[in-house]
Parts: structure tokens; C-alpha cells; sequence
């Protein structure tokens, strides 16, 4: 069959994609990668073949215009969930959000992101899927351009996730307080947005589009607050990008070793910058006394701004996340797609310091698994996070917690397991049959 992929334009999000890319395309299935211009290198260093559609704006134009910006103050300004408190609660009876809460949530978070990062590939992504027929579109959450071209060719297509699904819970809150309004009040900007773009090809409007036929997640059961029978789980697998073991990985930690980094090597924003650099100066004179090894990662440009490195610290610009994981007893870091999932793969508790909007829901359900801890940006000083990681080195419980997660994950269908699952909801999307999971 014949696989399109669209992931959400940042590295990241295609790297959450490739592991399965490859299991397709090992499997015999002709694979094809869409997205903007500057993610093909990526998805060609990775061994797949892609297609540019979109803007060409070159992610290194992106992160220069980024690096003018100053960087924020840890805690400063609003953060997104403020007020929607609701949204992140665990619990078949939890509040709701309300009409005003979930109006503003797509209209002042969803929507915008959508609409920048799916507008402008939109006809050139349709387009091509006409003519190369696919079988099966899977694209990444908030890929929305995915799910209108395989309606628009009528494959069989499925959202796939980076992070507990907050999405399908938000549209779920916002259509149960849409249907309370009064009739003339039941605006729905997303719905108009996609069906906006779905009409322009002939389709009709479906909540498919904003959820897909199906969902694939690679988070073990205890991030699946809200169980759906039309979710695939499939197990986590760390992919990189191209990447080089250091030396010193070869040899053992002379201490526990302890990863701690506050964004990535893929330099997809400035999620590197939630802590200014006299922030994780203070944190590093706060553990300086701790028999550790303390593994931080920094840009270049911020290592050359601390004032003294301690002893016990060893400075990288980056490190392969897959082979110094294994060797970790505690990481402390952003909350990100990929460093959350590795340490959950590699049973390593972790302390999450993170602003991102998905975050609050992730970390009940990290709380409620009892592997690991969180804090907020404002509230991460040296004190505080020297106690947390103190807590995460020596609490046994916190260490069981992270390793039966890790068993929870490898106890997941692999890639290639899912693949022949695929397979057969493809079959039965060509039969017409209602796909079933069961």
C-alpha cells in the first residue's frame, strides 16, 4: 500500500514519525514524507523519501529571527492553561470546560497554530495526493492538512500523537458546551476553518478531520486519561535524528549520573531558553556539593555566558538522548516530546520544569503514576530543585514507579507489530467496512 505522512512542521514531531516510517516501508509499503521545505533534510537523513509542500522559509532563518528575541524570564507573563483548570483534571466526573473557556482555547491557541503551520501547504498537499493516490495518510497531531487530503482522495488516515491527547479532549469539552448555547450562538471557528478548506475539494465536514478515523499513541496506559476504542497504542522508540556517541558514554559514571536539559539538538525554537542562563547558573552552584554526575546540555552561546562550571557537571552542546539514558539514574528537563518519552522508555525518574500548553495533563498523570516530579518555571531556583532531585536519587519508590512504566512500554506493540494492524484497517477502509479494533 502506499503510506503519505505529514508531520506537524518541526523536527521533533517528524521524529516521532520515523521509527513507524521505517517499519512501513521495511514491511514492503511504498512511503512518502510531506511537509515543509526546510524539514526535507531531516526526513531524508533519515532514509526516507520526502516531498516539500509549503513555505520555503528555511528553519535557519526561523532560528536566527528567534535568537534576536530576548529570552523570557522564567515564570514571567501568563502561561496558556491559565483558567482552564478544568482541562487537565483526571477523573470520569470531572468539571468541564465552559463555553468562554473552550472559545478561547481555540480561538486564541489552537486555531492561529493551525492555521500557520497547515494554510500554506494545504493546496500543494492535496495536489499531490490526487495524483499519488494513497492508501493511508497518518499525520501528526495539529497536521490537519493530512486529514483534508486523505478525505480528499478518501484514504484511510490517523492522527498520530506526541503527548497525552489534550486535543480530542478539548473538542470534546467544547462540543458538549456547544450543543448547551442557544442555536444562533453555536459558532465553531475550527469547524469553520476545515470546512472552509474540505469543501474547496469536495469534501464534507467530518470530526474526523479534527481527530482522525483513528488515533496512535505512543504513551503507556497510565498517560491515557480518557480510554477511546479507537486508539492504537504503539510503543515508544527513540529516533535521534543523525547523531554521534561521545567517548566518555563508553565509560561508566563515576556517580549517579543525571541528564538535565531544557530543549533539544533539533533547534526547533526557543523552548531552549525557559530558564535564562543566571537560573541554571544558580541550580549548578546548588548541586555543586552533590556526589553526581550532572550531564547539561546548553547551546554554545549560553555555556559561554555561566559564570563557573562545578566540578561535578560536564557541559555538552547535545547528546544522543537513546545512549546516555540507559546510564542515568534522574533527568530534569523541558517536558519535551522526545526527552519525556525516552526517560519513560529508559525507566529514569524525572523532574519536568516546562510552561508548554500540554504539560498540566501530562504531569497529573506523571504524578498520579508516582515516577516522577514537577515544577513550574518560576518556582525552579537552585533550592528547589536541588530537594527534587535529592528526592528523585533517592526515593525507591519513585525509581520502582519509573521502571514499571518502562515495562508498561516495552509491553507495547512495536512498530512493526502495528504495522500489520494498519494493514487491515487499510483492508477494511477499501471494503467500507466500519474499521475495527477490537
Amino acid at each position: 500500500m502506499r503510506v503519505l505522512i505529514v508531520p506537524f512542521p518541526w523536527k521533533t514531531h517528524l521524529f516521532n514519525l520515523v521509527p513507524l516510517a521505517w517499519s512501513l516501508q521495511t514491511a514492503g509499503h511504498e512511503v512518502r514524507v510531506a511537509g515543509w521545505p526546510d524539514l526535507m533534510d531531516a526526513v531524508t537523513g533519515a532514509g526516507l523519501t520526502g516531498l516539500g509542500v509549503g513555505p520555503g522559509e528555511s528553519a535557519q532563518v526561523r532560528e536566527e529571527r528567534d535568537r534576536r528575541k530576548p529570552a523570557p524570564r522564567a515564570g514571567a507573563g501568563p502561561s496558556p492553561q491559565d483558567g482552564l483548570d478544568p482541562l487537565f483534571r483526571i477523573g470520569p466526573d470531572r468539571e468541564r470546560l465552559s463555553w468562554e473557556q473552550a472559545n478561547r482555547v481555540f480561538d486564541d491557541l489552537v486555531l492561529p497554530q493551525a492555521r500557520r503551520s497547515n494554510d500554506s501547504m494545504m493546496d500543494e498537499l492535496v495536489a499531490f495526493a490526487r495524483e499519488w493516490q494513497p492508501d493511508l495518510v497518518l499525520w501528526g497531531a495539529k497536521a490537519f492538512a493530512g486529514a483534508i487530503a486523505a478525505a480528499a482522495v478518501g484514504a484511510a488516515h490517523a492522527r498520530v500523537l506526541y503527548s497525552v491527547d489534550v486535543y480530542t479532549r478539548m473538542r470534546e469539552d467544547f462540543l458538549r458546551a456547544r450543543a448547551q448555547q442557544p442555536p444562533q450562538e453555536r459558532t465553531d471557528r475550527l469547524r469553520d476553518w476545515l470546512e472552509g478548506w474540505a469543501s474547496r475539494y469536495g469534501v464534507a465536514f467530518d470530526e474526523e478531520l479534527v481527530n482522525g478515523q483513528f488515533t496512535i499513541d505512543p504513551l503507556p496506559e497510565a498517560f491515557r486519561p480518557d480510554p477511546r476504542p479507537t486508539t492504537l497504542p504503539m510503543q515508544f522508540v527513540p529516533y535521534n535524528g543523525p547523531a554521534l556517541v561521545p567517548r566518555w558514554l563508553a565509560e561508566p559514571p563515576r556517580a549517579p549520573r543525571v541528564l538535565m536539559t531544557f530543549g533539544d539538538a533539533v533547534n526547533d525554537g526557543p523552548v531552549r531558553h525557559l530558564l535564562p542562563v543566571e537560573r541554571i547558573q544558580e541550580i549548578l552552584d546548588s548541586v555543586a556539593d552533590l556526589d553526581i554526575e550532572l550531564v547539561l546540555t546548553l547551546p554554545p552561546q549560553s555555556q559561554r555566558q555561566l559564570r563557573q562550571v562545578p566540578a561535578n557537571t560536564r557541559l555538552v552542546d547535545s547528546v544522543p538522548l537513546s545512549e546516555v539514558l540507559p546510564t542515568c539514574a534522574a533527568m530534569v528537563h523541558h517536558g519535551g516530546t522526545w526527552s519525556f518519552g525516552c526517560a519513560l522508555r529508559y525507566g529514569v525518574p524525572q523532574l519536568l520544569v516546562s510552561r508548554a500548553f500540554d504539560v498540566p495533563l501530562k504531569l497529573r498523570c506523571l504524578d498520579r503514576s508516582g515516577a516522577g516530579l514537577s515544577m513550574k518555571p518560576g518556582d525552579a531556583d537552585g533550592p528547589a530543585v536541588r530537594a527534587a532531585l535529592l528526592r528523585l536519587l533517592q526515593d525507591d519508590g519513585i525509581r520502582a514507579n519509573a521502571q514499571r512504566l518502562r515495562r508498561q512500554v516495552l509491553d507495547m506493540p512495536a512498530p512493526n507489530e502495528l504495522v500489520r494492524t494498519l494493514e487491515d484497517l487499510v483492508t477494511a477502509h477499501r471494503e467500507n467496512a466500519v474499521p475495527s479494533l477490537v
